[in-house]
């Protein structure tokens, strides 16, 4: 791959994010406003609509093959990963159901939760003893 193309991919690649997180802080604050609530609304909104679209967009991009790799690049890496890295971590456990590797999904959705459960707890922990 020539450094054009790495250029290129890196720049799609983060314009898609910057977009993806803007529409995520966006959605954010206009669910507050509109649902009033300590449960996070906004977030399982973005998490669920991402994951709709990257199963749609994903598989769309593997089975026709009609559109170039930078728009999968944008779209899929890029807008979605900075929309929802949920997203990603629904199509990928989706992915390895359908090819029934279970035991790697499984292993996937109890290393994700709980080690980013853990991560979050970590850092808590850790800010808490810094400023304490």
């Amino acid at each position: 791959m020539s450094s054009f193309h790495i250029a290129r991919d890196l720049a799609v690649v983060a314009l898609g994010g910057a977009i993806g997180s803007v529409a995520r802080y966006g959605v954010g604050m206009a669910v507050a406003a509109a649902i009033p609530s300590a449960f996070p609304w906004g977030i399982l909104i973005v998490n669920v609509v991402g994951c709709l679209t990257i199963g749609m967009l994903g598989e769309w991009f593997t089975l026709t093959k009609l559109a170039p790799e930078w728009w999968r690049l944008l779209l899929v890496t890029g807008f979605l990963g900075g929309l929802t890295t949920f997203s990603s971590f629904g199509y990928d456990t989706y992915r390895q159901l359908s090819i029934a590797e279970y035991g790697a999904a499984l292993a996937n959705i109890a290393a994700n939760v709980t080690l980013g459960l853990t991560a979050v707890w970590i850092g808590v922990v850790i800010v808490r003893e810094w400023l304490s």
